[in-house]
C-alpha cells in the first residue's frame, strides 16, 4: 500500500469518527498499527481538517456571532463559548507540560471504548429522564460551558473517550436537554480548540527543524479527505439526531472494543 493511500485512508477515517461519539484518537490508533504510525502534527491536523467541515456547517451561525456581538443573546453566547475554549486550553497546557503522551498501545483504547460505551448508555438513560423532568431547553448556561471545556480535556487525555461524545453528553446532564443546542455547542467549542493544538504542533514542529521530515504530501491528502469526510458525516449525524439518540453508537463501541481485547494480543 503506497503511503499516500494509506494517508487517504487515515483521513477518511479521521472524517467519520471526529464528531461520530466513538472516538477519533482512538481510531487513528489502532487504524495506525496497520497503516503506520504518523507524527502528532499529522493527527492532530487532520483533526483540523475535520473542523473545517465544520466551520462550513455553521458558517452562518458564526457569521451571526460575529456581526451581532453587540447584541446581548448573540455576546452571551459567544462568551461562553469562550470560556469554555479558555477552560480546555490552560487544562491542555497543564496536561502538556505535565508530559502527557497519547498511549501506543490498543489495550488501554479498548477499554475506553468499552467504559466509554456503558457511560453513554447510563447518561442517555440520566439525560433522557432530565428532559422529561425539566422539558425541552436550548439555553447555554455558565455551568455547561466550562463543564464542556473541561470534558473536552478529559476525552484528550483518554485516548477512545470521544470528545463530540463527552462534550454532547455533559451538556445534556448539565441542564441543556436539547440535542441540537448541546451538539451545536459542542461542535461549535471544538473549532478554536482543534485549530489551536493544530498550531501549537506546527508551532513545535517548525521550531524543533522536524518541518523538513514532514511528510506534507501525505498531510495534505489525510486534511483533505477529513474535511470532505466530515462534512458528509456531520450533516448526517445533525440530521439524526433529530429523531433518535445515541444508543446505536454506545452498542458499537462496547461491541468494537469487546472485539480488540479479544483479538488484540495481551499488551500489545
Amino acid at each position: 500500500m503506497t503511503d499516500l493511500l494509506s494517508a487517504l485512508l487515515l483521513g477518511i477515517i479521521e472524517g467519520l469518527t471526529e464528531f461520530l461519539p466513538i472516538s477519533s484518537t482512538g481510531h487513528l490508533l489502532i487504524a495506525e498499527r496497520w497503516l503506520g504510525h504518523r507524527s502528532d502534527l499529522f493527527n492532530i491536523g487532520i483533526q483540523a481538517g475535520a473542523i473545517l467541515a465544520v466551520v462550513l456547517i455553521y458558517r452562518q451561525r458564526l457569521w451571526r456571532l460575529l456581526t451581532g456581538f453587540g447584541q446581548p443573546g448573540n455576546r452571551d453566547y459567544a462568551l461562553k463559548l469562550a470560556a469554555a475554549f479558555g477552560v480546555t486550553a490552560v487544562l491542555g497546557l497543564v496536561v502538556k507540560k505535565l508530559g502527557f503522551e497519547l498511549p501506543d498501545e490498543i489495550t488501554p483504547v479498548a477499554w475506553a471504548l468499552v467504559l466509554g460505551g456503558i457511560w453513554m448508555l447510563a447518561a442517555e438513560h440520566f439525560a433522557a429522564k432530565r428532559a422529561a423532568a425539566l422539558g425541552e431547553r436550548a439555553t447555554i448556561t455558565w455551568t455547561v460551558a466550562l463543564l464542556v471545556g473541561i470534558a473536552q480535556v478529559v476525552a484528550g487525555v483518554f485516548p477512545g473517550t470521544s470528545r463530540s461524545g463527552a462534550t454532547i453528553f455533559v451538556a445534556l446532564l448539565a441542564g441543556t436537554t436539547s440535542r441540537a443546542a448541546a451538539t451545536e455547542f459542542a461542535f461549535l467549542v471544538g473549532i478554536p480548540t482543534m485549530f489551536a493544538a493544530t498550531a501549537y504542533e506546527l508551532i513545535d514542529v517548525v521550531g524543533s527543524g522536524q518541518a523538513a521530515e514532514e511528510d506534507w504530501a501525505s498531510f495534505a491528502v489525510a486534511f483533505a479527505a477529513s474535511a470532505v469526510t466530515a462534512f458528509v458525516s456531520v450533516k448526517w449525524l445533525l440530521h439524526y439526531i433529530q429523531s433518535h439518540r445515541f444508543t446505536p453508537f454506545a452498542i458499537y463501541r462496547m461491541a468494537f472494543g469487546a472485539l480488540l481485547l479479544l483479538w488484540i494480543p495481551a499488551g500489545a
